[in-house]
C-alpha cells in the first residue's frame, strides 16, 4: 500500500516524531575517548591518564614517552577482583572506584586512591595492602562564579538538587564546549535527581532570570542544596578573600609613591602636586610642590574612568578618588609621567525595564555608551622632573588624534618611556619612544593601513620586549599576519620572524632565553581547511621554522612540564578528537593515544555536519562552510535551507573543532530544514585583501560568496531547495540577517534578526569605527538597515531584548519606525526582561525556529501549487 503525504502532513509527522523522541534524548549522548588529561611522572618520561572508553566504562593507561608505548596501567579485571575481596563489594572492572594513581619508581607497585579508600597494589602479585577506608559522606558543594566548561575527571555520579528558595529555579549543564544546556525546572521545596560525570559543571539560576551560582560535581557529590541567600553569602566571602589576595599581591595596585619612597603625587583643584618627604628633618615634615598650574575640571590630572565606561563597556566602574592621579614613575625616581585628561560629556543609552522582579512599576535605566563619531576623553602625557618640579615639554605631533594612547613601560635606566598610539580611525598605529631627558618623541614602529589595522584582536596586536634591545611586533603589511623583529635603537626591522601566504594566529609561548617562539598558525596547508590551527615553532632570527602538527583538523596542544613532549588533540566538525603524543623538537609522532568515538552521538542526533568548500565571488578564492542536516534526514526529500549568519569582521565564525551540540542550528534543522554556516569575504584570518572587503562595507557581509557557495553546494547535495532560503543571526548577525532581505531579497525569502546593530552609528564606538572608519560619513548611512528599510523583500522578524546593554535597543526600534513609514509587513518581537541575544532564551529561540519553518513551508507550498 502506497501512502502519499502532503508537505503539511509530512511536517506534522516529523513534529510528532520529534516530540516523542524528546524523552529518549533527555540524557545527552556522549562521545568517548575524546579527552586525555596526562598525569606526568617526576622525570617527565611517563604519564598516566584515565579515559572514558564506552558507556559506563573507563580505562587507566600508562604512556612511556621514551619507548613510545601506550599500555594498560594494570590488569583491570585482576584489580577489580582484588578490590572486591578487599571491600566486600562487587567491583566492575569497567568502573573501578579509583581517582588517582601513584606509581613507584621501579613501576612494580602503584597506589590506588578513590572514594572507597586507598591501597598499595603489587603489580606482580596483585595483592593489596595498607588499606585506608575513606569516609562515605557527601562531598561539600563549593559554589563559584563565573561558570567554566565541564571536563571529564571521573566516572558516573548521581546527585540530587533541592530548591530551598521561594521561586522556581533552573538546572543547567555547562557543556564541554562551554555552551549552556537547560535540563530541569525545580519548584520551591522540591528535589530532583540528575545523572552526570565527575568534573562536570552545572549552574542554578532563577527561572528566566539571573544565575545564582555554578558548582562542579565531584566523586562523592550526592546532594546540592540551593539556598540563594546562603550561596550569596558564600560567594561574597569568596570575593572578599580574592580581593584581599589581589590587594596583597599588588599586581593590579597602582603605586603612586616614587620607587625611592620620597615623593607621592596627588591632585588638588585638578592640578598635579607632589608631597616630598624631608629626609634632612628628623621630625618627618613633608613639603608640597605644585607641578601643574593650567588644569581645569574639563582638563584634569584626576585619573580617568569615563573612557572605561564609555568605550570598554565597564558601565558601572566608579570614578577614582578626586585626589588620585594617573602617573608612572621612572625606575630611578627622577622623572614622573602624569596623564592629563580632556573630559567629555558621557553619552547615556536609556531603556525601560517594563517588568522588574518583585515590582509592579517599570524602571527607567541608563548606562554610559560611546557611539561612532562621539567625542572621547583623551589622556595626554606630561613629563616632570622630580627634584625641582620643572616640566619637560613633550610634543604631540606624533600622537595628534588618539583613539587610545597607552603607557607601556620605562627603559631599565629610566632615560626613556614608551607609548602605543592608536590613531582615531585605526589606520595608524605607532610605538613611540619619549626621552626623559629632553622630551623628544620618535616612532620606533610606524604601522599604516589604507583600510584598517585590526588592533582589537590579540593575535594581530603583538608587542613583546626582547633581550638585547629588540622588539617583537605583528603586522599585516605583507598581506598576511606575521611577526617581525625590530631593533629598538635604530627603529629598523632586523628580520621577518615568519613569512608566507598564511597567518600567525596566536603565540603559545615566547622563550626569550632560548630565542624560540611557539605559536599557532592558520592557512599552512593547501590541502586542508585554511582555518585549521596548527602548532609551530620558529627562532627569533627567522630560522628553524617547523610545523609540529600535521593531522587534518584544528589542533590544540598540552605541553609536558619540561616541554620535551606535547599532547596534540585535533578534530573537525565531522571528526571526533584524535589525541597523539609528539616530540616538541621536530613534531615527530611518539604514540597515538586515543581516537574519539562519536557513534552514540550520531545514533541519537543523526549525521555530523558536512564540510564543504566552493569558489567565492571572484571564482578563485575558496569559501568554507558546513551543512547541518535534520535529525531524521531523508536524501530523497527536498529541504528548505536556512543560513545561520554572523559576519562580524573581528574573526571567522564557522565552527572548526568537533562539537557535541549545535543548539539553535539543530533546533531549526529538526523542523525539516538544512542549516548552513559560511565564512564569506570580509571576515578575519584569511588574507588582508579577503578581510578588507568589509571596510566601510558591512552591508556586503560576504553575501556574494555565500550565495555562490550555496549554489555550488546544491550540485553535490541536491536535497537543498534554493527556492526556499531563509537566514537568521544575532547582534552583528542580526544586522546581516536583515541586510539579506534588503539587498539580496531575490535569493533569501525569510529572515530573523535578533538584537541587531542595524545602523553602525547606533552601536559601540570601538567596534564600528574599526570597520566603518572615522570620521562618520555617508558610508554609515549607505550601510544602514534603518536608512534602507524601504528595500525590504520577504518575511522579516525583528527580535530585541528590552534590557540589551550591548547594542542599543533603539537600533531595532528605529528599523521598526522605518518599516512602518515604508508600509512594510513584518513581525516585531520585543522580549521583556531579556538582554543581548534575546533569541537564545527558550521563548525567543522557539519563536525564531517557528517563524523560519512556517514561512519557508509557505513558500514551498505556493511553489508546489503553482507547479501543480
Amino acid at each position: 500500500m502506497n501512502i502519499k503525504f502532503s508537505r503539511l502532513s509530512r511536517w506534522l509527522v516529523l513534529s510528532l516524531l520529534l516530540s516523542l523522541s524528546d524523552s529518549a534524548f533527555a540524557q545527552r549522548p556522549r562521545v568517548y575517548r575524546d579527552s586525555v588529561e596526562p598525569n606526568w611522572f617526576a622525570n617527565n618520561d611517563r604519564f598516566w591518564y584515565r579515559v572514558n572508553a564506552s558507556a559506563g566504562a573507563y580505562e587507566f593507561i600508562v604512556v612511556d614517552a621514551v619507548a613510545g608505548t601506550r599500555t594498560p596501567a594494570f590488569d583491570h579485571q585482576r584489580v577489580a577482583q582484588a578490590l572486591s575481596e578487599s571491600t566486600s563489594r562487587t567491583i566492575d572492572a569497567r568502573q573501578l572506584p579509583i581517582d588517582s594513581l601513584g606509581f613507584s619508581d621501579d613501576m612494580q607497585s602503584v597506589k590506588l586512591s578513590g572514594k572507597l579508600g586507598s591501597w598499595n597494589l603489587d603489580l606482580n602479585t596483585y595483592q593489596l595492602s595498607d588499606v585506608s577506608l575513606a569516609k562515605s559522606k557527601s562531598a561539600a558543594t563549593k559554589f563559584f562564579m563565573p561558570a567554566r566548561k565541564s571536563i571529564d575527571k571521573g566516572g558516573d555520579v548521581e546527585f540530587k538538587v533541592t530548591n530551598k528558595s521561594k521561586t522556581p529555579i533552573e538546572l543547567v549543564w555547562i557543556g564541554r564546549d562551554g555552551e549552556e544546556v537547560p535540563y530541569h525546572t525545580i519548584e520551591p521545596a522540591k528535589t530532583i535527581g540528575q545523572h552526570t560525570f565527575a568534573g562536570h559543571v552545572w549552574i542554578v539560576r532563577h527561572k528566566g532570570g539571573a544565575t545564582i551560582a555554578a558548582f562542579e560535581v565531584m566523586d562523592g557529590t550526592s546532594e546540592v542544596v540551593v539556598d540563594p541567600e546562603v550561596i550569596a553569602s558564600e560567594l561574597q566571602a569568596l570575593q572578599n578573600t580574592s580581593e584581599r589576595t589581589r590587594r596583597r599581591g599588588g599586581r593590579r595596585t597602582v603605586t603612586l609613591t616614587s620607587p625611592d619612597g620620597t615623593r607621592t603625587p596627588f591632585v588638588r583643584d585638578e592640578n598635579l602636586w607632589l608631597t616630598v618627604e624631608n629626609a634632612e628633618n628628623s621630625s618627618g615634615e613633608t613639603q608640597e610642590i605644585q607641578l601643574s598650574f593650567d588644569a581645569t575640571a574639563g582638563n584634569t590630572f584626576q585619573k580617568d574612568a569615563s573612557r572605561a565606561r564609555l568605550v570598554q563597556m565597564q558601565y558601572a566602574l566608579p570614578d577614582p578618588p578626586v585626589t588620585q592621579p594617573d602617573v608612572r614613575w621612572s625606575p630611578n625616581s627622577t622623572r614622573l609621567v602624569a596623564f592629563q585628561t580632556s573630559k567629555v560629556p558621557e553619552r547615556r543609552v536609556w531603556y525601560i525595564e517594563s517588568d522588574p522582579r518583585n515590582e509592579t512599576q517599570p524602571k527607567l535605566e541608563s548606562y554610559p555608551y560611546a557611539k561612532p563619531g562621539d567625542s572621547l576623553p583623551i589622556s595626554r602625557p606630561r613629563l616632570f622632573a622630580a627634584d625641582d618640579g620643572r616640566e619637560i615639554p613633550i610634543s604631540n605631533d606624533l600622537f595628534p588624534n588618539p583613539f587610545d594612547l597607552d603607557f607601556l613601560r620605562w627603559s631599565d635606566d629610566g632615560d626613556y618611556f614608551y607609548l602605543l598610539y592608536n590613531e582615531r580611525g585605526h589606520q595608524n598605529l605607532r610605538l613611540l619612544e619619549v626621552s626623559a631627558i629632553d622630551g623628544i618623541v620618535r616612532a620606533i614602529v610606524n604601522e599604516h593601513s589604507d583600510t584598517f589595522i585590526h588592533y582589537s584582536t590579540s593575535g594581530k596586536n603583538v608587542l613583546e620586549w626582547l633581550d638585547g634591545g629588540d622588539l617583537l611586533w605583528a603586522s599585516e603589511r605583507s598581506g598576511w599576519n606575521h611577526l617581525y623583529r625590530y631593533n629598538i635603537k635604530s627603529g629598523e626591522i632586523k628580520n621577518a620572524v615568519t613569512s608566507g601566504d598564511w597567518n600567525v594566529r596566536r603565540i603559545e609561548r615566547l622563550d626569550r632565553q632560548a630565542g624560540v617562539i611557539w605559536f599557532y598558525a592558520v592557512g599552512l596547508s593547501n590541502s586542508q581547511d585554511p582555518y585549521h590551527e596548527h602548532f609551530c615553532k620558529v627562532n627569533l632570527d627567522g630560522s628553524g621554522f617547523t610545523v609540529l602538527t600535521d593531522g587534518d583538523g584544528t589542533h590544540s596542544i598540552t605541553m609536558s612540564p619540561d616541554r620535551r613532549y606535547f599532547l596534540d588533540k585535533y578534530s573537525r566538525v565531522d571528526m571526533a578528537p584524535i589525541t597523539e603524543l609528539r616530540r616538541s623538537d621536530d613534531g615527530s609522532l611518539v604514540s597515538a593515544l586515543e581516537t574519539g568515538d562519536a557513534s552514540e552521538l550520531i545514533a541519537a542526533r543523526g549525521p555530523l555536519p558536512i564540510r564543504f568548500a566552493a569558489k567565492g565571488r571572484d571564482g578563485q578564492t575558496d569559501i568554507w562552510g558546513i551543512i547541518h542536516l535534520p535529525r531524521y534526514f531523508d536524501p530523497r526529500q527536498q529541504y528548505p535551507v536556512v543560513e545561520n549568519i554572523y559576519a562580524g569582521p573581528h574573526d571567522h565564525h564557522v565552527p572548526k573543532e568537533f562539537r557535541t551540540s549545535y543548539r539553535h542550528q539543530h533546533q531549526i534543522a529538526d523542523r525539516g530544514i538544512v542549516v548552513v554556516q559560511i565564512d564569506g569575504m570580509g571576515t578575519a584570518w584569511r588574507s588582508k585583501a579577503f578581510h578588507d572587503v568589509c571596510f566601510r562595507n558591512l552591508r556586503d557581509a560576504g553575501f556574494p560568496d555565500r550565495i555562490a557557495w550555496m549554489k555550488a553546494a546544491v550540485a553535490e547535495h541536491p536535497y537543498m531547495d534554493l527556492s526556499r532560503v531563509g537566514i537568521y543571526g544575532g547582534s552583528a548577525g542580526g544586522q546581516n540577517a536583515m541586510a539579506a532581505l534588503l539587498w539580496h531579497g531575490a535569493f533569501y525569502k525569510v529572515a530573523v534578526a535578533d538584537c541587531g546593530c542595524h545602523d553602525n552609528r547606533m552601536d559601540k564606538v570601538w567596534w564600528n569605527e574599526q570597520w566603518m572608519g572615522w570620521p562618520v560619513d555617508d558610508h554609515y548611512a549607505t550601510n544602514s538597515n534603518a536608512e534602507n528599510a524601504h528595500l525590504l523583500q520577504g518575511h522579516l522578524m525583528l527580535v530585541v531584548g528590552e534590557l540589551d546593554r550591548n547594542v542599543d535597543p533603539a537600533s531595532t526600534m528605529q528599523v521598526v519606525s522605518s518599516l512602518v513609514k515604508a508600509d512594510k509587513d513584518f513581525v516585531y518581537l520585543p522580549i521583556p526582561g531579556a538582554g543581548h541575544g534575546a533569541c537564545e532564551g527558550p521563548y525567543g529561540s522557539k519563536r525564531r525556529a517557528d517563524f523560519l519553518a512556517k514561512h519557508l513551508r509557505a513558500v514551498g507550498d505556493r511553489a508546489a501549487a503553482t507547479t501543480n
